[in-house]
């Protein structure tokens, strides 16, 4: 074989590897997208890495509760404001380990909608729900082993939430954090 054959054909293969691997995050996504329409558990299991992704809701809601807390208390924050502050974590930890499960991200993956900090130990996981306003994705890189897919509603473009995909081998992708939007 001589040379140019060779080359192009390294080329064609290296062409190939790269366009695989920047587009495996997006068919990772549209698989998330779909099992969660569809309410594939068995495949949500496989998309989802849960410890991940609930640490991760844990920190974000624990942040907004706290913001939360700060902006109604304002000046007025005392000893109860923080012995709050301190039990908030404790009793966020647990409603979260008790409702993030398959249907619950299938849930947030359909609605676009996080769940509250303040009512996420209300939250029944089992509960269908359907968004009011049309859901849209938007995706981007945030390095070269995480991949945000922005998922926005009509009726409340300021409610996004941003699904972090980590990469996981070559062209292995799961969804294991979360990040909610904060007050400006």
């Amino acid at each position: 074989m001589t040379r140019k054959p060779l080359i192009a054909i390294l080329g064609v293969v290296i062409v190939l590897f790269l366009a695989a691997y920047f587009a495996s995050p997006l068919l990772a996504v549209r698989g998330l997208i779909s099992a969660a329409k569809a309410g594939d558990e068995a495949k949500l299991e496989q998309l989802v890495d849960f410890p991940a992704f609930r640490t991760s809701l844990k920190e974000e809601l624990n942040a907004k509760l706290v913001e939360q807390m700060r902006s109604d208390l304002g000046d007025r924050a005392g000893g109860l404001s923080g012995l709050g502050m301190i039990l908030a974590p404790t009793l966020i930890s647990g409603a979260v380990d008790a409702f993030v499960t398959p249907q619950a991200v299938a849930a947030m993956v359909r609605t676009g909608e996080a769940p509250n900090a303040k009512s996420v130990a209300r939250q029944r996981a089992g509960q269908p729900s359907e968004p009011s306003g049309k859901v849209h994705q938007g995706y981007s890189y945030r390095g070269l082993n995480t991949f945000a897919v922005r998922l926005t509603r009509d009726d409340k473009p300021e409610d996004y939430i941003d699904l972090l995909m980590e990469r996981r081998g070559v062209f292995g992708w799961k969804l294991a954090a979360i990040d909610l939007p904060r007050k400006r």
